[in-house]
């Protein structure tokens, strides 16, 4: 006869990363289970800990670019900008507009190539192989073209206070929209081959969700908000750079679940596509560099920028005391705050469904250790 004692659970813990494929990066979890179903989850972060902010306190602003360059990794040219824009803010600089035309196409494309990483590394997080094999095939094509800008593939330390290190390639506009057609081939071809997978939207829709109250007060931002039906974006709502001149739509979704999040930032490379050829249309011809002293050295006072980031608003809180070295940058990332509602979006899902959810918020752990 089986009595009530042995008919009793026991909680099983269960660790999983740091060094784990699905936690993309150095990222812990400790999840408590109750059969198949999660009942806790306690996220563990720092191994990726550099103390990024503290060392800009004895680097010259020039130098600290580079920092930002290996805060989202994926990202650079993005995280860049919001770097040189504070200095430039706190300074009074004009940035030339070629310079500006040129920062907004790198950015932008750099936004499609960050997603598409996350298309395909997405791809595997649900179990399909094929997907990152497509998406790599269309990131290369950005990647060549980022090399032949900045001379590297990654760490471009391109951008600078007052504008951009040189002038493009003079075949850099022909380059550009050469691969335009063959990115928006290969984007329609990703994503007739993943979005409405059938066994996809099994392991996505409904999984995850969260609604655009919850998610204002955890602080995300980016596509992450945006899937809750939240149409804020830093380019719509604090235009910077030229981006009021030019018309794209801001993609937003209603369930807040992984396959809205998914979705979303599918649509948004095709308006980054947008934005690159006005970018290209409008672009003139002139200086790309702001007229400065070599050594930049901005007044005292502080300033606070933001921009949006692929993985949403990044913004730098940067404290100056008139030397060459800022007196403390502080920066605000959108990938730790996408960690903050983890527990709400895992709590009662399956073990299986972890993987896919800590997937679709998409964190680069450089950005959130820092």
């Amino acid at each position: 006869m089986t009595t009530e004692k042995q008919q009793e659970t026991v909680e099983l813990l269960l660790n999983m990363g740091p060094q784990h494929p699905a936690t993309h990066g150095v990222f812990r979890m400790v999840l408590w289970i109750d059969g198949e179903r999660v009942v806790d989850v306690e996220p563990h972060i720092g191994y990726l800990h550099r103390g990024s902010e503290k060392l800009c306190e004895g680097e010259s602003y020039a130098q600290i670019v580079t920092l930002f360059d290996r805060l989202d990794y994926i990202a650079n040219f993005n995280n860049e900008l919001v770097v040189c824009r504070a200095a430039e803010k706190l300074m009074g600089v004009e940035v030339p507009e070629r310079a500006q035309y040129i920062r907004v196409i790198l950015c932008e494309l750099n936004r499609i190539a960050s997603h598409l990483l996350f298309y395909g590394t997405y791809g595997l997080d649900a179990g399909a192989m094929t997907p990152v094999l497509y998406a790599f095939r269309e990131r290369e094509r950005i990647q060549n073209l980022f090399e032949a800008v900045s001379g590297a593939r990654m760490m471009h330390n391109f951008f600078r206070i007052g504008g951009v290190n040189e002038d493009v390639p003079p075949d850099f506009g022909q380059r550009v929209r050469r691969i335009m057609g063959e990115l928006r081939r290969g984007m329609e071809e990703c994503d007739r081959l993943l979005s409405f997978n059938e066994i996809f939207l099994s392991r996505t829709r409904g999984i995850g969700a969260i609604d655009a109250e919850t998610a204002i007060d955890y602080g995300l931002t980016g596509p992450n908000l945006r899937a809750c039906g939240v149409p804020y974006d830093v380019r719509k709502d604090d235009p910077y750079e030229v981006y009021d001149r030019l018309e794209f739509d801001v993609p937003v979704a209603e369930h807040g679940d992984c396959w809205d999040r998914y979705w979303l930032r599918v649509q948004e490379m095709y308006q980054s596509l947008h934005i690159v050829e006005q970018c290209l249309e409008q672009m003139p011809e002139g200086p790309v560099m702001a007229q400065l002293r070599r050594i930049a050295r901005p007044p005292k006072g502080e300033v606070f920028v933001h921009c949006e980031n692929p993985r949403g608003d990044l913004g730098v809180y940067l404290v100056s005391d008139g030397g060459p070295k800022p007196y403390r940058v502080k920066v605000r990332p959108p990938s730790f705050c996408s960690l903050m509602p983890l527990k709400h979006l895992m709590r009662g899902c399956y073990v299986a469904d972890c993987v896919v959810i800590l997937g679709s918020i998409d964190i680069v752990l450089g950005e959130v250790d820092r």
